[in-house]
């Protein structure tokens, strides 16, 4: 039989519609996204005892803390890394985020469900109109619904790729959650070793003052000198009693903080001092400016950022078009259970068409908030590249100043030293006076204390320096878009924990941590008594 015109003009439709439909779902509103193309220096300013890394050489290891060579750091570090709770909570957040993705992406896929009922039903026999209907009636019914909605102007996938980017974002939190604890680890454990130096100081002094106590007593015995000059050795080895319990009283604050750190109670946790402060000064890479927007986790988060709101301009747009939703429900409803008969099959189809006419501006408004935000993180992220900029010049600035300023120190202390034992010397010989001898005193203490708070401080600033380069983390070390999925839509495994993507690594026990004690036999830690 040959097809009526009239008919193959409606498939033709139909199949035009179809295929118009499909050609509208490709656009997207969203504005066209490009990372802003910043104009920046070829070089650092800041004058450092660092050479200037070209792209050939290798950038931080990503264990940039072994570059000091202390063996204790180093397990420290790795114990943080493995089981700080910021760090662990940073990667859940991640994990969050990818199971958002998949929710969003799920809009793009046709939605079934399945609904089945029964009910028995008992009227009252008084009702009106009852003409001698049955009283009592029973229904069965099963069936199925199927919903989706065309995503014309890619509404639904601009919210799908937001939140990818969203995810990617949540990463680039982690790396930077990671870093920050394991900075803030190594300046702690750099102020703990500087206060175990200053106690050593002290220490040493305080034995030198009472044997300066001993002499002036011999000397005040023998009338050689006056009792003023005693009174003056007794103040300095008091005072210098009480600064040292000060040191001590913050090395121990220092090490609760290295404690809690590393997932451990403080009270289960010590570090044995050293009198011995002694750091490698690491050879850190400076790579050219371009190179640090690849190299901070935080521009990283702020560029996702940035990219998310763009992909809100897009659905703000398209809420201006029309919208249509899909919707098929078919089924079986009988009086009793033969309900597998075609004469008791139902279905429906149908199309639902919304397009607001009027609104009072609201659409607009909301298109104009989106742009505002989008223009909002673009000024956050000139802000986050500018201060990255001055941390590294910070850096390099205090790195090169305090290097000389501690080689100087070095010297002081050296004739500060020489000094005081010449003038201790000429006093127990009756040649020189008490005053010169406590003046000479007290300037080889303090210029002792202040080498060592100058070196602390030159090892914080290369800590810093580290920090504010990236530690070692590379914008690749981020997971792609497509590997933000935590789940495919017929997956049905792997649901308790995701596959690890990119650099997040999240426990899935975290019951083990559970333990706020160091396992025994730690190397360098000692059980509190």
């Amino acid at each position: 039989m040959i097809p009526s015109f009239s008919r193959l003009r409606r498939t033709g439709l139909v199949c035009g519609t179809a295929l118009s439909l499909l050609g509208l779902s490709a656009c997207d509103l969203a504005p066209t996204y490009k990372t802003p193309n910043f104009v920046v220096p070829s070089s650092w300013q800041g004058q450092a005892p660092f050479a200037v890394a070209t792209p050939a050489d290798t950038a931080l290891p990503a264990d940039w803390w072994t570059m000091f060579q202390d063996p204790l750091l180093n397990e420290l570090e790795a114990r943080a890394t493995a089981d700080n709770g910021d760090i662990q909570a940073a990667a859940e957040r991640f994990i969050q985020a990818r199971s958002l993705v998949v929710a969003a992406r799920s809009e793009l896929l046709p939605h079934a469900s399945l609904d089945a009922g029964a009910s028995d039903n008992k009227q009252s026999a008084d009702r009106l109109f009852r003409n001698g209907a049955t009283l009592t009636q029973t229904s069965e019914d099963y069936g199925g619904l199927v919903s989706w909605e065309p995503d014309f102007w890619s509404s639904i996938r601009n919210r799908v790729r937001a939140q990818k980017q969203f995810a990617q974002q949540r990463a680039a939190d982690f790396a930077m959650a990671r870093l920050s604890t394991q900075a803030e680890l190594a300046r702690d454990y750099i102020q703990l070793r500087g206060y175990d130096a200053q106690d050593a100081i002290y220490e040493q002094s305080i034995s030198y003052y009472e044997r300066a106590v001993r002499i002036t007593e011999n000397q005040v015995q023998n009338q050689a000198a006056p009792r003023l000059d005693l009174a003056r050795a007794q103040a300095q080895l008091y005072t210098t009693q009480a600064a040292r319990l000060d040191i001590q009283a913050a090395r121990q604050v220092m090490e609760h903080a290295i404690a809690v750190l590393t997932n451990t109670s403080p009270s289960s946790f010590h570090i044995p001092a050293s009198p011995e402060f002694h750091f490698i000064q690491p050879t850190i890479p400076t790579n050219v400016p371009s190179t640090l927007l690849q190299r901070r986790p935080d521009i990283a988060a702020s560029e996702r950022e940035m990219a998310q709101a763009n992909r809100e301009i897009g659905i703000a747009r398209a809420a201006f078009y029309p919208h249509i939703a899909l919707k098929l429900n078919g089924g079986f409803e009988a009086n009793g259970f033969d309900l597998a008969n075609l004469a008791n099959s139902l279905w429906t189809y149908g199309a639902s068409f919304h397009m607001p006419l009027f609104d009072g501006g609201l659409r607009r408004a909301e298109l104009q908030r989106t742009w505002s935000a989008y223009r909002e993180t673009r000024d956050t992220y000139r802000m986050k590249v500018l201060s990255a900029f001055r941390e590294v010049e910070d850096g390099l600035s205090l790195t090169e100043r305090l290097t000389k300023e501690n080689v100087a120190l070095e010297q002081a202390v050296k004739a500060n030293l020489a000094t005081q034992n010449m003038t201790m010397t000429l006093y127990q010989g009756g040649v020189g006076t008490y005053l010169e001898a406590i003046v000479s005193q007290e300037n080889t203490l303090e210029s002792r204390i202040h080498q060592v708070e100058v070196a602390t401080r030159l090892y914080h600033a290369d800590v810093d320096l580290i920090r504010s380069l990236g530690g070692g983390w590379n914008v690749k070390d981020l997971p792609t878009m497509d590997q933000t999925l935590s789940i495919t839509p017929l997956q049905y495994d792997h649901l308790h924990h995701p596959k690890p993507v990119g650099d997040v690594t999240a426990s899935q026990h975290p019951e083990q941590f559970e333990n706020l004690t160091l396992p025994a036999g730690g190397a360098g830690f000692q059980p509190r008594n």
